[in-house]
């Protein structure tokens, strides 16, 4: 017996299936897209809420990671202040340094974070080592696995040319620490040996606390630490709660525009599936008049015709949630290396919602129609049979007969008029397809935007810095048996520190070299800030910096000294508003500066502000950014001031592009495929419709034939009876597609802790805009063009004997 009544309705329902295979096919695709959408939708609402809690639960992160000056406060001091009121449980003192290491081929890595830990486990912040071992004696270091790539490994060999006397160091793991206490990890007595002037060791304590869940409550625990030590001793902590945003941020911020596709997804899947149900019943009147002479009640009638939707439904959902796995775990990827233990998948509840929605959206749908069958008297469906009401559309006709167009193109455009509801059903798709597409694009070249603002330095011809790249010899091969590097003393000389050039004699290089149109210097360095603890990075511009700018999202970039440009999580962080001033310190330059602009900033809980140079005296540029005269090549520009620069220990290099964040990147290819699922799908949703309607006048073309249409007339017919739909259909889809991308861009920009400036979300020109509402044409025009060929070659013989 058939699960959908009697053996006879179930061989009426396979029938059906079989007979109509387009609409088979496209109930099937339409209701995969939007279940995939919907899937992962969901997992990216759960990847945005749940996996820091669970992880930082699993490793017992740290709520307060806090560094002490030794010459402050003794280790036992330290110690101490883990049974401070309120601590439930600590770790440390570990002893900690900063130092920038050589990769193999020469380059300096970014400034690290190490520090001494005789094992990854501890009371506090268990760290998650995600391949090799930990680090056993000097010689060796774990670094954190945001490092790993096809440069550095397992047993890559680093340098440290800052700290003369320390040895080489092998790498023997990769870790995650999801409280971010530090960027490397290494025995303790490994720290001392690389402590330099610029990186002294400081003792870094862990704690956990009863309280800790707001600002308030952290900012409480921070006073009682400087309470305990004195506040000279405490020189800076972080929140759990920074380092939480920071991770949460990620999936969040692909939630909205995920959401917002899946929305149009089974909008656009509700109305092809009752489009087609409802196009079954118009064409099948005399198949149901059958059905119910020969006994089918009007109940099983209506059950048979849902059936119809719901078995390829279905399939398209199974298919869909498949899809939608696979989908999310690229974003789910991404997500998961930020958090070691946790294992991030699709929530198994989101698979069995979604699914169960999806087949109630789809019932729902084939529902309204298939009543219709169910009321029809079974005289009327004999009578009506497959022909359409007469007299429907005969004043489109009229119309569109007095214009100076050739009668196939003047007939084509009447004949939606015919069925009305069937061309509305038609008229959204293409409506949804062209807003899908509208969005689409705006979110890739926003999200384009967002990468090109985050990298400014990339817009200079010529990049000159007053150093070069380390030139290290490939290290020595391990000795028999050993496991890497030999300990400290035992192991091959560090290259001595790389000379650097005087900052004024690079300038004058550039100066003097003929095509410089204009430059500016820049640094990049470490700031205290009163009323925020740690440091802050901080760029430095020396000069004239416009072209350097990044995007601004209120006031202006800074145009001379005693301003300071900030993030909007500095804003936030501070209560500070654009007009005040913040006490800021360099070395031994301490300067007011008054906050001029807000700048648009995506790199997470870490802040970087913008200055200008010259309210610190002791400040260098390190890098001067050149834009070169029109007309000079900017490779042999930088060969010229290279030639200069190099004997005095600077270099110069033409500019590079930006590359695109890996997140960025991976949203766009999301987008876009969504996108084109969406389409293709709108795009047989008009294939659905210009189907039925050629069957029905399938006899009318016949006739069109035998007076004398040809083949090539057929097909204008029937592609210009979809132009106007097309038309229309991007007339009402970009508008929509424009505004819906106006309200998504600042949500993602709020879920990622940021507002967007103008530049990233005024995106489109009126040209492209144009281009869009021609999108609707080409949807309509393509989803037709199979059913215009099947029309065009169909002999007349065959359309004449056909009612």
């Amino acid at each position: 017996m058939s699960p959908f009544g009697t053996g006879a309705t179930g061989r009426v329902v396979r029938s059906g299936v079989r007979r109509r295979r387009v609409q088979t096919v496209v109930i099937a695709l339409a209701t995969m897209m939007a279940v995939a959408s919907a899937v992962v939708a969901g997992s990216l609402m759960v990847a945005a809420d749940a996996p820091f809690d669970h992880a930082f639960a699993k490793q017992r992160g740290a709520h307060i990671t806090a560094h002490f000056d030794p010459a402050e406060a003794s280790a036992a001091r330290v110690a101490e202040t883990g049974k401070l009121a309120g601590v439930t449980a600590s770790a440390g003192p570990y002893p900690s340094t900063v130092f920038r290491p050589v990769d193999p081929a020469g380059f300096r890595m970014p400034t690290l974070t190490l520090v001494g830990r005789s094992g990854p486990d501890g009371d506090v912040d268990r760290v998650e080592l995600k391949s090799g071992r930990w680090a056993r004696k000097p010689g060796e270091i774990v670094l954190a696995t945001s490092f790993e790539g096809p440069g550095v490994g397992i047993g890559t060999t680093l340098r440290a040319p800052g700290a003369p006397s320390a040895p080489d160091l092998s790498v023997v793991g990769f870790a995650v620490s999801v409280s971010e206490t530090a960027d490397a990890w290494a025995a303790p007595a490994q720290v001392e040996a690389l402590a330099s002037e610029g990186g002294p060791v400081t003792r870094q304590m862990l704690y956990r606390f009863d309280s800790a869940r707001t600002k308030e409550q952290i900012r409480t625990g921070r006073k009682e630490l400087a309470a305990a030590v004195g506040p000279k001793a405490l020189l800076g902590t972080r929140s759990w709660l920074d380092t939480k945003r920071a991770a949460d941020q990620g999936a969040a911020a692909t939630v909205p525009f995920v959401t917002a596709l899946g929305v149009l997804g089974i909008a656009m899947s509700v109305i092809i599936v009752s489009s087609v149900i409802s196009g079954a019943v118009g064409t099948g009147l005399r198949r149901i008049g059958i059905l119910k002479a020969v006994g089918f009640t009007p109940r099983e009638v209506v059950r048979a015709h849902v059936a119809q939707a719901l078995v390829p439904a279905g399939a398209g959902i199974a298919l869909g949630v498949v899809l939608g796995n696979v989908l999310a775990v690229p974003l789910l990827s991404d997500t998961e290396a930020m958090y070691g233990t946790v294992s991030l998948s699709v929530a198994w509840w989101v698979d069995v919602t979604v699914p169960a929605a999806a087949l109630v959206v789809v019932g729902l749908a084939a529902l309204v129609p298939a009543l219709r069958a169910g009321r029809l008297r079974t005289v009327d469906a004999l009578a009506l049979g497959r022909s359409p009401r007469t007299g429907r559309g005969r004043w489109a006709h009229r119309v569109t007969g007095l214009l100076p167009l050739p009668r196939p193109v003047a007939y084509g455009l009447a004949a939606p008029f015919t069925h009305p509801v069937r061309s509305l059903a038609m008229l959204l798709a293409v409506a949804f397809g062209t807003v899908a597409a509208t969005f689409a694009l705006g979110l890739t070249s926003s999200l384009t935007a967002i990468g090109a603002s985050q990298d400014p330095e990339s817009r200079a011809a010529v990049t000159v810095t007053t150093t070069k790249p380390v030139d290290v010899a490939p290290p020595p091969p391990p000795p028999a048996g050993g496991g890497g590097a030999s300990p400290a003393g035992g192991g091959t000389a560090s290259p001595s520190p790389p000379k650097a050039a005087d900052p004024a004699r690079v300038r004058s290089a550039i100066t003097a070299q003929a095509g410089t149109a204009s430059y500016y210097g820049k640094t990049r360095t470490e700031v205290a800030v009163a009323g925020i603890s740690g440091s802050v990075r901080a760029s430095l511009y020396e000069g004239d910096a416009r072209s350097g700018s990044y995007e601004m999202i209120a006031g202006h970039w800074i145009t001379g000294a005693g301003q300071v440009v900030v993030p909007t999580r500095f804003l936030e962080r501070t209560s500070a508003t654009i007009g005040d001033t913040v006490r800021v310190t360099y070395g031994k330059d301490t300067a007011r500066l008054r906050i001029v602009g807000e700048s648009f900033d995506t790199s997470g809980s870490d802040l970087e502000i913008h200055a200008d140079m010259a309210a610190f005296p002791s400040a260098e540029p390190s890098t001067f950014l050149v834009e070169t005269e029109s007309g000079v090549s900017a490779d042999e520009y930088a060969r010229k001031v290279a030639s200069v620069i190099r004997p005095l220990g600077g270099d110069a290099t033409t500019g590079a592009p930006s590359g695109q964040d890996g997140v960025i990147l991976i949203m766009s290819a999301m987008a876009v495929l969504l996108t084109l699922m969406l389409v293709s799908v709108a795009g047989l949703g008009v294939l659905n419709s210009v189907v039925l309607d050629t069957r029905e006048r399938v006899h009318d073309l016949g006739v069109c034939k035998a007076v004398g249409m040809s083949p090539r007339g057929v097909m204008s017919l029937v592609l210009s009876s979809v132009t106007a739909i097309g038309v229309l259909g991007g007339l009402i889809g970009v508008p929509v597609g424009y505004v819906l991308h106006g309200l998504v861009m600042p949500v993602m920009g709020h879920a990622a802790g940021t507002r967007l400036p103008p530049p990233v979300i005024d995106v489109y020109e009126p040209g492209l805009l144009l281009l869009l509402v021609l999108g609707g044409v080409v949807i309509a025009v393509l989803g037709a063009l199979l059913p215009a060929g099947w029309a065009a070659k169909a002999r007349t013989a065959t359309a004449l004997r056909t009612e």
